[in-house]
C-alpha cells in the first residue's frame, strides 16, 4: 500500500502519564485504536500527535517530560508528539465544545447542548495548535489520519496555514440527520471543515447518508458514486466520503478467553451467582447509554415473567465516566435509586436480582465476565458502534451466549441478522427480548453465535485499517474496497419495521 509515512491524530496519545509517590511514570495505552494502529505506524515509520492527558499547568519538569515522551516513542515504536492543553482549554474545548455540544447533539440529545459561543473559540484554537503542530512534523509527502469529533477543524486549520498535506478523517461517533444538525449555531463551518479532508469515514452507511444530506442541502454540493463510497464535488476538489465500521481485534479477546487465568475468573463469577442465567451490561457511565431504561426493563422481565425470579441475575458494569460533571452525577444517582428499588423488590434468600459494579475492569476481568455471561443486553440509545457487543462475541468461546442489541447502534448494521434485536426506548420490549433470550435453547444459541463470532473474526480491527487507507489512495472509484456484508440501511430498515 503506497501509503507513505502515517500521522495519526488524536485528542489523546496513545500512553498515559502518572505521577505517584516516586515520581512520574509513563503506561502504554490500550484500546482498539491503538492496537489496530501501532503495527502500521511502527511499519511506516510514523508518528501519533495527541494530547498527553494531563493538564499544562500540572506537567512535569521539561526534562523529565522530555524523558518520558522519549522512553514512550522508544516502547511504542514510532514517534510521540504531546499538544500541551492550558487548564482553561480542556474546560472550554473538551469539557465544553466537544462534550456539552458535540456530543450530545450528534447523539440526538439536542436538550443537553450547551450553546455557550466562548467553547466555539476555544474549540477553533485548540484545533489551531494541532494543526500547527502536525504541520511542524509532518512532510507534504505523510499522510494525516484525525481522529473524532474533538478534532473536526484540523484539517481545515492545515489549509488556512497553507500547509498541504494529505489528509482523511474518522468520525467515531454517530452523524446526526439533518433536522438535528441544523440545530448547531455553527454548522455550516463545521461542513466546511470536514469537507477540507480528502477522504471521511464513518462508522454507517446511515451515518454517511445523513451527512451527505446535510451537505446536500446547506451547500448544493454535487454527489455521486454509489455503495459504500461517494465523491463530493467541492470546486476543483473531490472528497471521498464513506462507511466504514471500526472493529475490534478478534483474536486478542478469543485468545483471552482461553486463558487458565480468565478461566479461574469465570468459574468463580458463577460460583458466587450459581444456578442462573447471568445477564450483562457494560457501559461507560454516560446519557447515551441506555441504563436506565434497560434497569426499568430487566424490572418489568421479573414483573411479567415471574418463572425468571431466583433463575435469572443482571451484571451491570458501569465504568466510572466525567466524574463531577453534573449530568452524569445525576444519572449515577439515578442508577443506583433504581437498583436499589428493584432489589428491594424482588430479592429473595439467595438471590438479589442485580449485581452493580461501579468501577473499571481490568481486561482479563471483562473478558470473564463475557465468557460467563449467558445474555449480553447491549442498549445504547444512540452508538456509532458500540464495541463491546463485539468483543462479547469474540470471547464467547463456548458458543452459549444471546446478544441482545439497540437498532440504534452502529454495530446494529453488522450483526443484526443473529442478534435479538430491540428498540431501547421500548421497555416492554427488553422485556420480551429478556425473556426469549432466557428460553432460547442451546441450538440457537450456538448457531447465532458462531455466526456473530465468524463476523467479527473476518471483518476486525485490521481489516478496518486496511479498508481505510486503501480506499485513501484508491485511483478511481471502481477501485474502492468493498465490503459485501455490510448491510445497507434500507435493508436494516425493513428488519426494524420502518417503512
Amino acid at each position: 500500500m503506497d501509503i507513505g509515512r502515517l500521522a495519526v491524530v488524536s485528542n489523546r496519545l496513545p500512553i498515559v502519564l502518572s505521577r505517584k509517590r516516586n515520581g512520574w511514570h509513563m503506561e502504554p495505552g490500550s484500546g482498539g485504536l491503538v492496537t489496530a494502529l501501532s503495527p502500521v505506524l511502527r511499519d511506516r515509520e510514523g508518528i501519533w500527535i495527541g494530547w498527553i492527558g494531563t493538564i499544562q499547568e500540572d506537567l512535569p519538569r521539561e526534562r523529565v517530560l522530555k524523558d518520558l515522551m522519549g522512553k514512550g516513542t522508544r516502547e511504542s515504536g514510532f514517534s510521540l508528539r504531546a499538544v500541551p492543553l492550558s487548564r482553561d482549554e480542556v474546560e472550554n474545548y473538551y469539557y465544553g465544545f466537544s462534550n456539552a455540544i458535540l456530543w450530545p447533539l450528534f447523539h440526538d440529545l439536542i436538550s443537553l447542548c450547551q450553546f455557550e459561543p466562548r467553547y466555539w473559540d476555544y474549540y477553533q484554537s485548540v484545533n489551531t495548535k494541532f494543526a500547527l503542530t502536525v504541520a511542524q512534523h509532518t512532510t507534504p509527502n505523510d499522510y494525516v489520519w484525525v481522529h473524532d469529533y474533538q478534532l473536526i477543524l484540523v484539517g481545515r486549520e492545515l489549509a488556512h496555514l497553507g500547509h498541504q498535506r494529505r489528509t482523511g478523517f474518522f468520525l467515531h461517533i454517530p452523524f446526526p440527520p439533518l433536522d438535528i444538525f441544523l440545530k448547531i449555531p455553527w454548522r455550516f463551518e463545521i461542513l466546511h471543515a470536514l469537507l477540507a479532508y480528502d477522504l471521511l469515514g464513518f462508522q454507517t452507511i446511515r451515518d454517511k447518508r445523513n451527512f451527505i444530506g446535510c451537505v446536500r442541502t446547506l451547500l448544493d454540493f454535487k454527489v455521486s458514486g454509489k455503495g459504500q463510497v461517494n465523491n463530493i464535488q467541492v470546486g476543483d476538489r473531490q472528497v471521498r466520503v464513506g462507511a466504514f465500521p471500526i472493529s475490534i481485534d478478534y483474536n486478542e479477546f478469543a485468545n483471552l478467553a482461553l486463558t487458565p487465568e480468565v478461566a479461574d475468573k469465570a468459574w468463580i463469577i458463577h460460583a458466587n451467582l450459581p444456578q442462573r442465567q447471568l445477564i450483562l451490561g457494560v457501559d461507560r457511565l454516560d446519557y447515551t447509554k441506555g441504563i436506565p431504561q434497560r434497569l426499568h426493563a430487566f424490572g418489568q422481565a421479573l414483573e411479567r415473567y415471574p418463572e425468571m425470579r431466583g433463575k435469572v441475575t443482571l451484571v451491570q458494569v458501569a465504568v466510572p465516566s466525567r466524574q463531577g460533571v453534573a449530568e452524569y452525577d445525576k444519572l449515577k444517582q439515578e442508577i443506583e435509586r433504581m437498583v436499589g428499588e428493584i432489589n428491594g423488590k424482588y430479592t429473595e434468600v439467595g438471590w438479589i436480582p442485580i449485581h452493580y459494579i461501579f468501577r473499571s475492569l481490568t481486561r482479563s476481568e471483562l473478558v470473564a465476565y463475557y465468557k460467563t455471561c449467558e445474555i449480553a443486553l447491549i442498549t445504547p440509545l444512540k452508538d456509532g458502534m458500540n464495541l463491546i457487543a463485539k468483543e462479547y462475541c469474540a470471547s464467547n468461546i463456548e458458543e452459549k451466549g444471546v446478544l441482545i442489541l439497540s437498532e440504534f447502534a452502529g454495530a446494529a448494521s453488522q450483526l443484526y441478522q443473529h442478534a435479538v434485536m430491540v428498540n431501547p426506548f421500548d421497555v416492554q420490549g427488553i422485556a420480551e427480548a429478556i425473556h426469549t433470550a432466557f428460553h432460547m435453547d442451546h441450538e440457537e444459541r450456538q448457531t447465532r453465535m458462531r455466526k456473530l463470532r465468524r463476523l467479527v473474526q473476518h471483518y476486525d480491527i485490521f481489516f478496518w485499517v486496511d479498508t481505510f487507507l486503501r480506499t485513501a489512495i484508491a485511483k478511481r472509484l471502481e477501485d474502492f474496497p468493498q465490503m459485501e456484508m455490510f448491510v445497507p440501511t434500507s435493508t436494516l430498515n425493513q428488519a426494524m419495521g420502518i417503512h
